[in-house]
């Protein structure tokens, strides 16, 4: 259960947000991005009380997710960093850690490259920064590989934005427009990785839409960067594998 749960007017979205843990700390808050087609709960809700302990976590849906009612606009992960970052004006917030699963890792990293200041330490879980860093069974789906979700993920993610979102009709044209985003051609160079300052954790699984190779290649490419890599893990199980997981993020984030 959130602490606060309240939307934000930015960038002529009424985006929804949700503050767990220690709210009136005046330490760095963390905030996490969700996946695309999830929401808050299903990205995060195994790992929630243990980020929470001690420190506020700031949590936003993305535009056409969850509570947060999509817009005309075109999802794009530029777009969906402007937002971010409009969200954290609002909230006075300068500076946080951020930890992005999948979409939300895309989200994470386009703040980190365009705005710097506003990122002290970054989780990145799942997140390739070029398309080719995807398997070729994602990038041209193969619904019989064992990296892609299955039915029931499918069904737990149409029943989550059904239970939640402003419009549960618009489910499939939302799903076509997040597919769009994630696969659409991504805005970074290889020199951009290279000019990251900041503390950056890596977090792929062994079975995920992610190569491992490609995220070897963001560690050597980011200066002062670190790569878990989760066995026997897929994209969908990756922020559930609590056991895992957790002892490197905690870790990391102090």
């Amino acid at each position: 259960m959130a602490n606060t749960s309240a939307y934000a007017k930015v960038n002529g979205l009424e985006m929804y947000y949700e503050i767990h843990g220690a709210e009136h700390d005046t330490g760095r808050p963390l905030v996490l991005l969700h996946g695309g087609v999830l929401t808050i709960g299903l990205s995060f809700a195994a790992v929630l009380p243990a980020l929470a302990a001690g420190r506020r976590v700031v949590a936003p849906e993305l535009q056409g997710h969850g509570r947060t009612a999509d817009t005309e606009r075109a999802m794009t992960v530029p777009n969906l960093a402007s937002d971010v970052v409009a969200l954290l004006d609002e909230l006075g917030i300068g500076q946080a850690d951020f930890l992005g699963f999948s979409l939300g890792g895309l989200t994470a990293l386009e703040i980190a490259v365009r705005h710097p200041e506003r990122v002290g330490k970054l989780v990145l879980a799942s997140t390739q920064y070029a398309q080719d860093g995807y398997h070729d069974d994602v990038r041209t789906p193969d619904y019989t590989s064992p990296r892609l979700p299955s039915e029931a993920d499918f069904q737990e993610m149409a029943e989550a934005y059904a239970a939640v979102a402003p419009h549960p009709e618009h489910f499939q044209d939302f799903l076509g427009r997040c597919t769009a985003a994630a696969h659409a051609p991504l805005p970074w160079s290889a020199d951009d990785l290279r000019g990251l300052a900041m503390p950056t954790l890596l977090v792929v699984g062994d079975t995920d839409f992610v190569r491992v190779e490609h995220a070897a290649e963001m560690q050597g490419l980011i200066p002062d960067a670190r790569l878990a890599v989760l066995p026997a893990t897929t994209h969908i199980a990756l922020m559930r594998r609590t056991e895992l997981l957790m002892p490197a993020v905690t870790e990391f984030l102090g």
